[in-house]
């Protein structure tokens, strides 16, 4: 029986040898494919944590940029105020003036021009914080990562502080122009309109798109070129104030507020900014409207009046001077306003914040 099996096994010695060295490449192969599943495994569960830390991050970055608008909101409302003071014009009439009359006009123009820079002001505010927060917040990021083993951080304190202070151009000399550029478009638009004639909402909206078509149509043709100036300044007035004695922080911070000025001056910049703007003065005028209801008998005073019934409501406006004056407390307010709920709130400020985020958060950008 043996010498049977033995010539059975030697008539079939290559079959043998086939199936041995098959089923050892297919025990071989299964191993190698097991590692390569186990790794692919072990990679997108590194890559998965990986996503999932940047996208906490992101998230924790976001809170921290609206906390910072409504921090900065009682700053800037006092600095418009502080230059468009009505409140001394207001104080003035009480004593019954000779000049009663033209003390009205420039409240007038000094009312609408400070509600309307709140506004723009406000907008813009929201948008550079975005921006700015989500580049630090990106670098932070990566200066964090475990990747980074040791290395320089990208946005060391200094750095941040010293970039974050460029906020101060919105608040300092782009507002102060900003005001000048809005109060010669009101003085134009609302100049030679006469304190009693009566405006409904609709005609007061078309009041404040003609000053805003002066506004943002204007700086085209002005030295300043769009409205990214009123938020940072041009670069050379940027390098020439540090151009002696630079050191290798400043360079950071230059090379961030350059990084910056590029995507203020970016089609999608624009695009979300103008969102923002015309978001911004649709609940303007939805505060208005509070004040262009009907009579009582005429409506249901419970109910939002639609703006085809406010059409038919119109007011003096020497009685819209005072509420136009006080809609800055309302916009410019610490405390989480409609205003700036909406503002915040805004799907292409969003997805525009998460790409900034995402572009530098990536080190595959820093790169070059």
């Amino acid at each position: 029986m043996l010498s049977s099996t033995w010539n059975f096994i030697k008539r079939h010695k290559r079959k043998f040898i086939f199936a041995g060295v098959f089923v050892g490449g297919v025990y071989l192969l299964g191993k190698y494919a097991q590692r390569k599943i186990q790794e692919m495994q072990e990679r997108e569960a590194t890559e998965y944590i990986a996503q999932a830390r940047r996208q906490f991050h992101f998230e924790s970055n976001q809170r921290t940029c609206n906390m910072t608008v409504l921090s900065m909101l009682p700053t800037l409302r006092e600095t418009i105020v502080h230059h468009l003071n009505s409140e001394s014009l207001t104080a003035l009439l009480k004593t019954k003036p000779a000049n009663k009359l033209e003390i009205w006009e420039d409240l007038k123009i000094i009312s609408f021009t400070r509600s309307i820079v709140a506004v723009y002001s406000t907008c813009m505010l929201v948008v550079l914080l975005r921006v700015q927060l989500n580049i630090i917040g990106g670098y932070l990021y990566l200066d964090n990562s475990v990747t980074k083993n040791g290395m320089t951080p990208l946005a060391p304190p200094d750095v941040q502080q010293q970039y974050l202070s460029s906020i101060q151009h919105l608040l300092g000399e782009g507002l102060i122009e900003l005001i000048t550029v809005v109060k010669k478009a009101v003085q134009e638009v609302l100049g030679p309109v006469s304190l009693k004639q009566s405006l409904s909402l609709q005609e007061l909206e078309q009041q404040l798109t003609q000053v805003r078509q002066l506004v943002e149509e204007g700086c085209a043709s002005s030295k300043h070129k769009s409205l990214s100036w009123y938020m940072m300044p041009d670069e050379e007035n940027t390098l020439a104030s540090q151009a002696c004695g630079l050191t290798e922080n400043d360079v950071t911070t230059i090379k961030l507020l350059n990084e910056t000025r590029d995507i203020l001056e970016s089609p999608d910049f624009i695009t979300v900014l103008c969102t923002c703007l015309s978001r911004g003065f649709i609940r303007f005028l939805d505060n208005m409207s509070e004040f262009f209801r009907p009579p009582q008998g005429d409506s249901n005073p419970s109910s939002t009046p639609d703006r085809s019934v406010l059409s038919h409501v119109s007011l003096p406006l020497a009685k819209i001077i005072p509420i136009i004056n006080g809609q800055i407390h309302s916009i410019c307010s610490e405390i989480p306003s409609h205003f700036v709920q909406d503002l915040l709130l805004i799907d292409q400020m969003k997805e525009f914040a998460a790409n900034v985020y995402e572009t530098f958060s990536t080190p595959q950008e820093l790169q070059n």
